[in-house]
């Protein structure tokens, strides 16, 4: 992983213990960096990716990211109508050195929405000191349930490439093009992603499709079997055995919530 600088968005001498900001017009894939607050990253729309150290996250609306301070990370944003809401280092416990995602209720949505009146950057008044104390306390019991959606990553260029052109191809990809993505034997391709992420290229193909599917339906557009053949499963029933397999849901429960 590269460097990753700590960017400090306000003056700790000036801002306020939490606020938010908003990312509406945000369009960059922003490289590898850490903050000195938690962050609460969240679409209202769309998706947006994370990253960190141990893994890629995909976002869609029913997910959010809990990125907790001094970890690195990168994020891609490319216009989706979201926001962060940042926290100070000392307003929640510990919460480890990892990225976490969880499952967004209804309660938090509008929570985090209700978050972007007051900006990181703005003084702030009273009713929102006590609007972010209630929200610290309800980020400290939502970031205990983390969700299973997410794909490992590697540190090797040419399995970066493989993982790259598997995500590009999840409905028509097979071993024999990501090897070649990747210039490497099937044989080798295979230990190597055994021995790096610890699960076969099938495993992450099938995990692939899954955080895909995810995105698809909380858009809420197309039917569940329009979503399982849009990532390459070959029927409805593989793809939901799969998915409550991953998340403990059916496609239509987690559609739902």
């Amino acid at each position: 992983m590269p460097d990753a600088p700590l960017k400090t968005l306000v003056d700790p001498s000036r801002r306020p213990a939490a606020g938010a900001i908003v990312q509406d017009d945000y369009d960059l894939d922003c490289p590898w960096h850490s903050h000195d607050m938690h962050q609460l990253q969240y679409a209202f729309d769309g998706a947006i990716e994370v990253e960190d150290a141990h893994a890629r996250y995909l976002l869609p609306r029913s997910l959010a990211a809990w990125i907790p301070a001094g970890v690195a990370h990168r994020t891609s944003l490319h216009r989706v109508r979201s926001g962060s809401i940042l926290f100070g280092r000392d307003t929640v416990p510990p919460t480890g050195d990892r990225v976490r995602i969880v499952e967004v209720s209804p309660l938090m949505r509008e929570m985090v929405q209700g978050a972007m009146r007051w900006p990181l950057t703005a003084p702030q008044d009273a009713t929102g000191r006590a609007y972010f104390a209630a929200l610290v306390r309800l980020c400290a019991e939502w970031i205990v349930e983390e969700t299973p959606l997410s794909l490992p990553t590697a540190r090797e260029p040419r399995l970066q490439a493989a993982m790259a052109y598997t995500r590009a191809h999840l409905r028509d990809g097979d071993i024999g093009a990501a090897c070649r993505a990747a210039g490497l034997s099937e044989r080798t391709l295979g230990r190597r992603f055994r021995h790096e992420i610890g699960m076969s290229w099938e495993e992450y193909r099938r995990r692939s499709r899954l955080l895909a599917a995810a995105a698809l339906l909380d858009a809420g557009e197309a039917s569940i079997g329009e979503v399982a053949a849009a990532v390459g499963f070959e029927s409805q029933s593989s793809f939901a055995r799969a998915f409550r397999g991953l998340t403990g849901k059916s496609p239509r429960e987690f559609r739902r919530r």
